[in-house]
């Protein structure tokens, strides 16, 4: 059993990422599906990884974590805390599930849900916000599920595979986390 569970849902859990995983994380992240998913258009190297992770343990305003499967301990995601403002108890959440097999099956709202309760509750967060794309219609509904408000488009902010997209802004409180997770 791992020691290094943070947090701990039902089916997923998230832990810290460490150069252990540098391999995982270049694996998990070079397809082409995730890619688009994100709007990532830069295939990255290995040495790009390995610098990407040595600078988010050193980044203070942002937490990111590995998404696990409980049972298997799997790998199959991460999601990351960003941009945190503790001013303005303001900040920026992504995730990404990388391989169809493990989408649309509730990992990602149950890791989505787990990361919230800790920004709202351990962070002392007021307000989380995201982007998704327009064409990523199974993350946007994912999101309203977890009770995120759609705030407004930027439209055609995203080139992508000789397309333009719009980029929806959505957001949520800690109040109305609270109001639809924990009461």
């Amino acid at each position: 059993m791992r020691e290094d569970k943070l947090l701990q849902g039902e089916r997923v859990f998230l832990r810290p990422l460490n150069a252990d995983d540098q391999d995982t994380y270049y694996t998990l992240f070079s397809g082409s599906d995730v890619r688009r998913l994100t709007g990532t258009k830069q295939a990255f190297t290995y040495a790009q990884i390995e610098q990407y992770i040595a600078n988010k343990w050193q980044d203070s305003d942002a937490v990111l974590l590995l998404i696990c499967l409980q049972d298997t301990e799997e790998v199959i995601g991460d999601i990351a805390l960003q941009d945190i403002d503790t001013t303005n108890r303001n900040a920026n959440i992504r995730i990404a599930i990388s391989k169809k097999e493990h989408q649309s099956k509730g990992y990602g709202s149950e890791a989505m849900r787990l990361m919230l309760d800790y920004g709202f509750g351990m962070l002392n967060l007021h307000r989380v916000e995201l982007n998704v794309f327009d064409y990523n219609k199974q993350a946007i509904r994912a999101y309203e599920k977890v009770g995120f408000t759609v705030e407004g488009v930027q439209r055609e902010a995203l080139f992508y595979d000789h397309t333009y997209h719009d980029s929806i802004l959505m957001s949520i409180l800690a109040r109305e986390y609270r109001e639809k997770h924990l009461n």
